[in-house]
């Protein structure tokens, strides 16, 4: 078993590397005075079993193109396997057609990821569901919930919660915590008038006098998050924090969510930390790498992945 890693999150790889006490692959992936991506691996792999880690975040195009040359540099080192680990796993959002003329750029991007060379993907929190099925080679789609339920559990214990979906779209990920850590569950009803902006309509349970959690995959803008918590506080709520696996928190995000009601934003490693995100003094990370790392081990060993979400490691 061998790790490799592109530019996208090293922090994250070196922290797997160091749940499975196994070195990173000694390799270099670099940029010609053009900017196209060379990779160069230093070590033999032939006939081992190799874990990619690279998630497609910003810079996206840059980075899924790193994922794609080192799977190509992979495929003719001779790897007996090589198993693409992407985090945060981009373009998932346009999953498919949302007007006339519209591409489905995560069935593409899951083509060039199997054409490139890899046997097998890792992911986690994939936007919807479906996009396993985009995939003609076995996808493992992880869930930040455990460690998710751990870090609540630790905050709240004893008080009275609810959990609240920013959508009806994320209910079956907001009833999964809530179910886990005995709370209630409410729904957020909202309009979107367009892409990056929503208007909250209706809150769907019993939010007075409990303290919310907001759960979600993905905060890119934070507008729906930000609205969200405007609209639990003013229905009652003593307090409001979200647990979002990806923070994404592109343009004036960061700010956004500093100076809204949420008392704490709570994102996974999936993608690094910005120098905003480090010093925002409500925006906080739980690392992912325990999980990642025991599943990559549980692929290698050929043992089962979905056991771990019985007994997720610590």
């Amino acid at each position: 078993m061998k790790i490799l890693t592109g530019n996208s999150n090293r922090p994250l790889a070196e922290a797997i590397s160091a749940f499975l006490n196994l070195p990173l692959t000694n390799a270099s992936v670099r940029r010609f005075s053009d900017d196209e991506v060379f990779v160069e691996i230093h070590e033999n792999v032939r006939g081992e079993d190799v874990f990619l880690i690279q998630s497609t975040c910003y810079p996206a195009n840059d980075n899924l193109m790193e994922l794609l040359v080192a799977l190509d540099a992979l495929r003719r080192a001779s790897a007996r396997r090589v198993t693409a680990v992407i985090p945060y796993y981009g373009y998932a959002r346009q999953d498919r057609k949302s007007g006339s003329r519209t591409p489905i750029s995560a069935k593409l991007v899951a083509n060039l990821i199997t054409a490139a060379g890899a046997a097998r993907v890792l992911t986690i929190d994939l936007h919807a569901g479906q996009i396993q099925g985009f995939f003609d080679i076995p996808t493992d789609n992880l869930f930040a919930a455990p460690v998710f339920v751990n870090d609540i559990l630790e905050k709240f214990d004893g008080e009275e919660i609810t959990v609240v979906s920013p959508d009806v779209g994320g209910v079956v990920r907001a009833r999964a915590i809530a179910k886990r850590i005995d709370a209630d569950l409410a729904i957020i009803d909202k309009r979107r008038e367009r892409a990056g902006v929503s208007e909250v309509m209706n809150i769907i349970g019993d939010v007075a006098g409990r303290r919310c959690i907001l759960v979600d995959d993905i905060v890119d803008s934070a507008g729906t998050l930000c609205n969200a918590a405007v609209a639990l506080r003013d229905a009652g709520a003593t307090s409001v924090c979200a647990y979002v696996t990806h923070g994404v928190l592109s343009g004036n995000a960061v700010a956004r969510v500093t100076s809204s009601p949420l008392e704490e934003l709570v994102t996974t490693d999936s993608i690094p930390a910005t120098q905003a995100v480090r010093v925002a003094q409500n925006i906080r990370q739980l690392t992912i790498a325990p999980l990642l790392g025991e599943a990559m081990r549980r692929i290698s060993d050929e043992r089962s992945v979905s056991s771990l979400f019985d007994h997720p490691p610590v």
